[in-house]
């Protein structure tokens, strides 16, 4: 790569793909499903093994630092839970190397003689020793390298220490086994990365080994899975809680809302029941509604009296016009007038007697002609009573 292509690559992963202003410049957005969740959050295996003994080339996904800077900025807004897709993809990496060291052992176990639990036991602790010595060498150079040259001696001290503990523990697994089968290699597989590691490994091979790249980087890749596991499932609490929050805030509204709704049904106005400030506006509120009833009040009973006044007033203007209007009829009347109504009057008062006149002569000849009629069936009774007494006899 050259010295350009290194500078481009540093710019997109510190701004991002919208580094010179535009965003159309990259198609393929950080959500897609084509892009490495796990690169995003740098801990793709692909990545991390990369030169090593067990490189597994170039990853099917879309590996870019402009996206990873992207992924970065927006995080820092919203929950993306892309921690769940890069957790899945570190499972089954560590299952399939926890698979590979497992046959590796099945391996050794038939290839190797058999030896007893008790030697087996002392051989063990000289592996665990050679690995502490391994592991310290490596902290040593590492500090070395970054210049911490006092704690660097100080680990070597702690080597010394455990190389003199590693020699007693070989002499006893060399007392307890005869000679030529001592000077076999003894192997065993290396729980981290499923290497091969002897009993009689030198210090310069432990420190080679427990500080390689290869060892190294599957310790990277189970820390960042635990620290995964960990996000996710704080993550996934988190989330819990919130939905908790939100329904118990739901089921309070509506407990708020049917309550509200009942004390409108109640007494119009007024607020749910509960709290203080409930009461307290409640309260409020009734002598607020009380003042505006008697507003109201007032204001119909003064309108009731303006009505009644004017319609009084009204009447009265009527009558009085009326009255004028008669007497002035009866002002300007001549006496010929006069006359012609006084007749009028009188031929009224004849057509009226003569009407109860007639009328009570219908009267009278009605009643005397149902008094001959009832005459006259009594004697027809008579005659046939008589006539029913005669044909007995």
């Amino acid at each position: 790569m050259s010295a350009q292509a290194q500078m481009r690559a540093l710019l997109d992963q510190l701004m991002g793909t919208a580094r010179d202003g535009d965003e159309t410049r990259q198609r393929v957005k950080f959500t897609d499903d084509r892009v490495c969740k796990s690169h995003l959050l740098d801990c793709c295996p692909h990545d991390i093994l990369a030169g090593t003994r067990m490189d597994l080339g170039d990853c099917s996904k879309i590996h870019d630092l402009a996206l990873r800077a992207d992924y970065e900025i927006a995080s820092k807004d919203r929950d993306l839970f892309f921690e769940l897709d890069a957790v899945d993809h570190l499972e089954s990496f560590i299952a399939d190397c926890d698979r590979r060291t497992e046959l590796a052992k099945k391996r050794l176990a038939e290839t190797q003689e058999e030896i007893s639990a008790e030697v087996a036991a002392k051989a063990e602790k000289v592996h665990e020793l050679n690995e502490e010595i391994g592991k310290l060498l490596a902290k040593a150079e590492q500090l070395g390298a970054e210049g911490n040259v006092d704690e660097a001696q100080k680990v070597l001290q702690e080597v010394e220490k455990v190389r003199s503990r590693k020699r007693e523990a070989e002499e006893e697994y060399r007392n307890s086994m005869p000679a030529s089968s001592f000077q076999q290699q003894k192997l065993r597989v290396c729980e981290v990365c499923s290497a091969y590691l002897g009993l009689h490994d030198n210090d310069r091979r432990l420190a080679d080994h427990f500080g390689g790249k290869l060892h190294l980087g599957f310790i990277q890749i189970r820390e960042k899975l635990e620290q995964l596991k960990k996000t996710v499932s704080e993550k996934q609490e988190k989330r819990n809680q919130e939905r908790l929050k939100r329904r118990e805030e739901r089921e309070r509204e509506e407990k708020m809302k049917r309550r509200g709704d009942s004390s409108v049904i109640d007494a119009p106005g007024e607020q749910p029941r509960g709290t203080a400030s409930g009461t307290r506006s409640r309260s409020r509120e009734r002598k607020r509604s009380r003042s505006r009833e008697r507003r109201r009040r007032r204001s119909r009973s003064s309108s009731r009296e303006r009505r009644r006044s004017r319609t009084r007033s009204r009447d009265r203007e009527r009558k009085r016009r009326h009255r004028s209007r008669s007497r002035s009829k009866g002002r300007r009347r001549s006496p010929r007038d006069r006359s012609r109504d006084r007749s009028s009057k009188h031929k009224s008062s004849r057509d009226r007697s003569s009407r109860d006149r007639s009328r009570d002569r219908d009267r009278k000849e009605k009643s005397s002609s149902e008094r001959r009629q009832e005459s006259m069936n009594g004697k027809s009774e008579s005659r046939r009573s008589e006539e029913r007494e005669a044909g007995e006899i």
